[in-house]
């Protein structure tokens, strides 16, 4: 017998699993029922439930260890462009589509569909964000196509019905043999990247032009969401200026259309979902909208994509905290659990505070998209939605780089979930429009759209003369508003200052007051560098217990 025993494993943390996403959150359940979603809480429940078990984990874990590879021809030598992904990546879009978060709010617009697609899409989120990719994609164009009338393609009818299927269906197959289908987005050129003005994609009419008419297009995109998707909204020139396009990728009765899909993006993050180079050579397409009015059709699709870039942010600051929570209640140091170092509770609570933040702003705005028959509702998603983007994207980032440190050295080790998180996080503050893009787009908002004002001081109003550095930093806010001549180059400070007083507004109105007076305190008052600065005094168990229950682990 060997007498060389070198340790035995002590203080190290279990896997988080087999746990119910929903059960664990309070404050999304109660955003859930504030919001006007209760009536779906049971399938929020499930859904949660379904996420947290061990299976559904492993397999966001499989599918970005395994990421798409790009099919350019068939071993007979056919030009076929297909992606091809992990059966993980299948698995779980098929848990989504099976949940509808690609279509039902729009599907079956019933009271607080928006709010209960944005709380399960915050959990989803958790799992694993490539597969948010489609999702999304698919989301925001339902209701532009919705609005189109029959022509070249049967809008009303078939492809309708295929997207507000509840099957996944990933076969690269013409839709007649499909029982479902997924929309993606190409924008971006070279040349271009934000300034969509610049594209030099090309469409010309096959016979006679116009909305619902087929066009042949010529040109390239630099980045091609969702390669794989059954259709394209696509962005090109015609006569009449900028024209949006619906692009299948087979043609309606004829063969393969002519996307050739150049390679696959090798990107930081997001590695399960496939990003493309493409260029059109002739590839067939319909006219969505009217002609001209493009750039108008597809800012709409990337405004709804916006809101899901903060339920995503959203989701990856939930988890990279409930990972450090858990980590902190299960490993030891200087003789007792992390949680209960009274620095490392400061951390934590700080972090409990901007999740809960993000989450909170995220379905209030979902509720403002239920209401979007309301003058109001609308202008507060109009400019609410640039606002909270640029926001809590960027909070996002420094705060699961803070959880990834609570971890240590194994929060460093790509067996861990830390490292996925982090690399995950940034993609949501680039895509659909970088912060300085969306602090513009605050600025044009609250300029054009004579009611966002007004229906902002509705919502702040609710929390004034309850907290002095609330009402002194709404007073500021308004002043910096008032300077027009300085107004662009202090635009990421209005759309900023905005986000983080809605967030407190909304925690002063509806969460403990020990979440809302540290969050006015800490974000609003003497605001911290870093992570962990919470004044002396804070409750830190009351977050705390809030942000992870101890019956959690």
């Amino acid at each position: 017998m060997s007498s060389f025993v070198t340790h035995t494993v002590s203080n190290q943390v279990p896997p988080l699993e087999d746990y119910s996403l929903y059960e664990t959150d309070p404050a999304l359940r109660e955003a859930v029922a504030r919001e006007g979603a209760q009536a779906w809480a049971a399938d929020l429940a499930a859904h949660g439930a379904w996420l947290g078990r061990a299976q559904t984990l492993e397999a966001g874990a499989q599918a970005n260890r395994c990421p798409p590879r790009l099919i350019s021809y068939d071993r007979s030598g056919h030009r076929v462009d297909r992606v091809e992904f992990h059966p993980s990546w299948n698995a779980l879009m098929g848990g989504i589509m099976a949940r509808g978060l690609h279509s039902r709010a729009w599907a079956q617009s019933e009271p607080g569909a928006q709010v209960a697609r944005a709380a399960a899409y915050v959990m989803q989120g958790q799992v694993e964000a490539g597969t948010l990719c489609p999702t999304t994609m698919t989301f925001a164009a339902v209701p532009l196509l919705q609005r189109e009338p029959a022509g070249a393609v049967d809008f009303g009818g078939q492809w309708l019905n295929a997207l507000y299927s509840r099957e996944f269906d990933g076969a690269d197959a013409p839709l007649g043999a499909k029982r479902s289908a997924l929309i993606g987005m190409g924008l971006t050129e070279k040349q271009g990247g934000s300034d969509l003005r610049a594209v030099t994609t090309r469409a010309t009419p096959v016979d006679a032009p116009g909305r619902g008419r087929a066009y042949l297009l010529v040109g390239h995109k630099w980045f091609f969401s969702v390669p794989q998707a059954d259709a394209h909204l696509v962005l090109a020139q015609t006569d009449e200026g900028l024209s949006c396009f619906f692009v299948p990728r087979w043609i309606p009765g004829g063969p393969r259309n002519a996307v050739r899909v150049r390679r696959l993006k090798d990107k930081l993050g997001n590695c399960s979902n496939a990003s493309a180079e493409v260029e059109f050579e002739d590839a067939w397409g319909v006219m969505v909208g009217e002609p001209g009015r493009g750039l108008t059709v597809l800012l709409e699709m990337a405004a709804t994509t916006r809101l899901d870039c903060v339920l995503g942010s959203a989701a990856l600051l939930r988890q990279a905290l409930v990972q450090s929570a858990h980590h902190a209640r299960h490993r030891h140091a200087f003789g007792k659990p992390l949680i209960e170092q009274p620095l490392m509770r400061n951390v934590l609570a700080d972090l409990a505070l901007e999740s809960e933040a993000a989450m909170a702003l995220g379905l209030r705005l979902a509720r403002a998209v239920d209401e979007r028959a309301d003058d109001g509702a609308r202008a507060l998603v109009r400019v609410g939605t640039p606002a909270a983007k640029l926001w809590v994207c960027k909070r996002a980032i420094a705060a699961v780089a803070e959880c990834m440190e609570v971890w240590g050295g194994n929060g460093y080790v790509e067996e861990g979930p830390m490292p996925r998180l982090y690399r995950e996080t940034p993609v949501n503050s680039i895509w659909e429009g970088s912060g300085n893009v969306m602090a513009l787009d605050v600025l044009r908002a609250l300029q054009r759209e004579a009611g966002a004002l007004p229906a902002l001081e509705r919502e702040l109003a609710r929390a004034t003369g309850q907290y002095r550095d609330f009402d002194d930093a709404l007073a500021r806010w308004r002043t910096l508003l008032a300077d027009g001549a300085q107004a662009e180059f202090q635009a990421r400070r209005i759309a900023g200052g905005l986000a983080r007083l809605w967030q407190a507004a909304l925690l002063i109105e509806h969460a403990p007051g020990a979440v809302a007076q540290a969050f006015v305190a800490s974000r609003l008052g003497a605001c911290g560098g870093v992570f962990g600065e919470l004044a002396g005094g804070t409750d830190a168990q009351a977050i705390l217990a809030r942000a992870w229950p101890a019956a959690a682990c």
